[in-house]
Order: structure tokens, then C-alpha cells, then sequence
């Protein structure tokens, strides 16, 4: 199995790791104020797309981290902040107007337009820490790990290896919007 575990862990470093890249891309040579155009009335800004994959991809691995170490999966729908986010560190530098562990899952129109300008750097250098974590967790998996119980409020339970591949899944799509819009914005 240990062979397989390592296969799998090279795949989704890589996968997380084109992930990185893409977001470097998307952010390259553009202002606070690039960064806060959205295509349509209802569409995502890239600062709000760039914050929010990484929030999710900070979140769910500090979470699945926290299993891994020996703590209890999450059992009810009650929302609990996974220790170990690389965002403590963050938060202040956004000064978002938002609940300090928010991930931006459900958030409005009147939200996304709170969204402070933020330059380029300060996203990317978030997204790096969070990146140089994923890379630590997915280094540290033992050879059982990928098919452990992280999370008990599915039907059925979720394993690390699902776990992962969701959020690679999750940041990929923002991702592309983001590339999307980047594309829209300098034509």
C-alpha cells in the first residue's frame, strides 16, 4: 500500500501545485482595482475568487489535518473552525468585513461588494502559505491515511483521499473563473 499511498500523494501534490501556478498567473500585473471588477452584476470579483478557494483549500486542510492527528471527525452540521488555519496569520493583513473564519461559502452580492482592495501580493502570499501547508500535510500522510473517516456528516462518511480530491476539485473550478474574468477584464 505504501507504494500506492505515495503514487496518489505525487498526483495530488501535483494537481495542488497546478493549482498554485494558475493562481500566480491570474493575479500577475494586476491592481487592487483589477482585482475588484466583476463581469456582470452578479459575478465574482478574482480578489473574491483568489480569497475564497484559498479559504476553502486553509479550512478543509487544517480540518482534515486535525483528524489526522488522532482528533474525532466532524459528526454534526454545526460549523466548527478546524485549528491549525493558516489564515490566523492573515486575517488582519484582508481586513475583511466579514466573521473572521469566513470562507465565503453563501455570501452575497452586498458582501462580495464589501470586499476591501487588496493588492495582488497580499493574495498570493496567502495562497503560498496555505499552498506550502497543503504540500506539509499531503507530505506527512501515512501509508492508511487516504482512506481514513474525516468527516462523519456525509452520507457516505468522507475519506482523506475524497476530502482532497474535493478540494482540489473546489479550488481548480474557482480557479478557472478567475482566469475567466482575468480574460474579460484586459481583453
Amino acid at each position: 500500500m505504501g507504494t500506492d499511498r505515495k503514487w496518489a500523494t505525487e498526483i495530488l501534490a501535483d494537481g495542488f501545485e497546478r493549482v498554485w501556478e494558475g493562481v500566480e498567473h491570474v493575479l500577475l500585473g494586476l491592481s487592487p482595482e483589477h482585482l475588484l471588477q466583476r463581469p456582470g452584476p452578479h459575478a465574482n470579483h478574482i480578489a473574491w475568487l483568489v480569497w475564497h478557494l484559498t479559504r476553502v483549500e486553509d479550512d478543509h486542510i487544517a480540518a482534515l489535518a486535525h483528524v489526522l492527528e488522532g482528533n474525532d471527525p466532524p459528526a454534526s452540521r454545526t460549523r466548527e473552525v478546524p485549528p491549525g488555519q493558516v489564515w490566523a496569520e492573515w486575517r488582519e493583513q484582508f481586513a475583511l468585513p466579514f466573521g473572521e473564519w469566513a470562507t465565503g461559502y453563501g455570501q452575497s452580492d452586498a458582501e462580495l461588494d464589501a470586499f476591501p482592495a487588496t493588492a495582488a501580493e497580499t493574495l498570493r502570499g496567502y495562497h503560498e502559505a496555505v499552498h506550502a501547508r497543503t504540500l506539509a500535510v499531503l507530505d506527512g500522510l501515512g501509508d492508511d491515511d487516504l482512506g481514513r473517516v474525516v468527516d462523519l456528516r456525509w452520507n457516505p462518511p468522507v475519506t482523506a483521499a475524497v476530502r482532497l480530491m474535493s478540494i482540489l476539485n473546489d479550488t481548480t473550478q474557482h480557479l478557472g473563473q478567475a482566469a475567466y474574468v482575468r480574460g474579460l477584464i484586459l481583453g
